[in-house]
C-alpha cells in the first residue's frame, strides 16, 4: 500500500485550490484539514477508506475522545494522539463500526451445516477463521453449529466427532474483543438464535447477569479471540478450512480488497471455503474460486 503523508497538523501543505474550512454548527473547530488527516491516518493504519459523507460521524467520535482526554481542541487532541500508541488504538476503535447478531445471514450457516460439518467431523483437525468478529456473535454461532453436531453424532454412536476443532476470531477493535471474550449478551439476542441452539449452547443469566444470556463454556472453549489488523502480517500458521469475512471489505478500496482476497486464497487449504458479505465480491480474482452461491466461494484445487 502506498504510504500517505501523515505530517503533523499544521505542517502539511495546503492546496491553493482547496481552502481550509470549518464545518458549521460544531462545538469545536473541525476543518477539512483535520478530517483529511484522520481519513489518511485510518487508511494507512487499517486500510479502511472513509467516505467524505462520514465527516459528521468522525467529528462526533473524535469529540468523545477529545473530551475524555481533556483536550481543548481537535488539533490538540490529534497532537496527543500522535504521541500515544494507546490513544491511536482507542481512536481506531472509536472510528470502526461493529454491528452484528447471532446467525446473521442464516443461509450461510445452513450451508455449513448441510455441506461441511460431516466432512469436518472426520478430519484430524478443523481450522476456521472469523475475520472481523466484532462482539463475537459470528464465531459463537459457528461454535454452536459444531457443538450441536457433536451432540448429534454422539447420540448416533458415531466415532466421527471433531477431534480438534478451533475457531480463530479476530477484530481490529480491542474493545469489542473484550466483550466477545465474556460471551455475555442481552436477552434481546435471543431473537436471532434458533430455538434448537438455546438450551444446548447458552445459560440464562442470574444474579448480576439477570436479563442476559451467556455462551456455555463447552461452546466458548472452541473459540480463540485475538486482536488482528488485516493490513499487517497474520500470525496464522495453519491452512484453513473456512474463512468468514463478511461486511468488512466494503470499507476498503479496490486495491486493498484485491490484496486481501489474494491473502485469503493463500491461507485456505485446497478446497477450503471463503464466505463474504452480500455487497462484496471477488472482482478479478474470482477465477481462483468456485462460486457456490450466496457469496460462498470454494478455493479451486487445480
Amino acid at each position: 500500500m502506498a504510504q500517505i503523508d501523515l505530517a503533523p497538523i499544521g505542517e502539511q501543505k495546503r492546496s491553493p485550490n482547496k481552502p481550509t474550512t470549518t464545518a458549521p454548527q460544531t462545538e469545536f473547530s473541525f476543518t477539512d484539514q483535520d478530517f483529511d488527516y484522520i481519513r489518511q491516518f485510518l487508511y494507512q493504519e487499517t486500510g479502511i477508506s472513509l467516505s467524505p459523507i462520514k465527516r459528521q460521524m468522525v467529528y462526533g467520535r473524535v469529540v468523545k475522545r477529545l473530551r475524555y482526554c481533556g483536550c481543548q481542541s481537535v488539533a490538540a487532541y490529534l497532537r496527543k494522539m500522535r504521541q500515544s500508541e494507546d490513544e491511536k488504538e482507542k481512536l481506531i476503535n472509536a472510528l470502526t463500526t461493529n454491528k452484528t447478531h447471532f446467525f446473521r445471514e442464516q443461509h450461510h450457516f445452513d450451508f455449513i451445516k448441510q455441506h461441511l460439518l460431516a466432512k469436518w467431523a472426520q478430519q484430524p483437525k478443523t481450522r476456521i477463521w472469523s475475520a472481523g468478529c466484532s462482539t463475537g456473535e459470528e464465531p459463537y454461532s459457528l461454535a454452536c453449529l459444531i457443538h450441536l453436531f457433536i451432540v448429534y453424532l454422539r447420540s448416533k454412536g458415531s466415532s466421527a466427532s471433531f477431534q480438534d476443532a478451533r475457531i480463530l476470531a479476530t477484530d481490529l477493535d480491542t474493545n469489542v474483543l473484550e466483550r466477545a471474550k465474556r460471551g455475555v449478551y442481552c436477552e434481546s439476542a435471543l431473537d436471532s438464535i434458533p430455538e434448537s441452539y438455546l438450551k444446548s449452547c447458552f445459560h440464562k443469566g442470574r444474579g448480576e447477569n439477570l436479563g442476559h444470556i451467556q455462551v456455555k463454556p463447552e461452546v466458548a472453549q472452541q473459540v480463540v479471540f485475538n486482536q488482528l489488523n488485516l493490513q499487517r502480517p497474520w500470525p496464522i500458521q495453519a491452512e484453513l478450512d473456512l474463512i468468514m469475512c463478511r461486511n468488512v471489505m466494503i470499507y476498503f478500496d479496490k486495491q486493498t480488497q484485491k490484496s486481501l482476497i489474494q491473502r485469503f486464497y493463500d491461507q485456505l487449504k485446497p478446497g477450503g471455503y471463503l464466505i463474504i458479505g452480500h455487497s462484496e465480491g471477488l472482482g478479478e480474482l474470482s477465477h481462483l474460486f468456485e462460486h457456490k452461491g450466496m457469496t460462498i466461494f470454494r478455493k479451486r484445487e487445480d
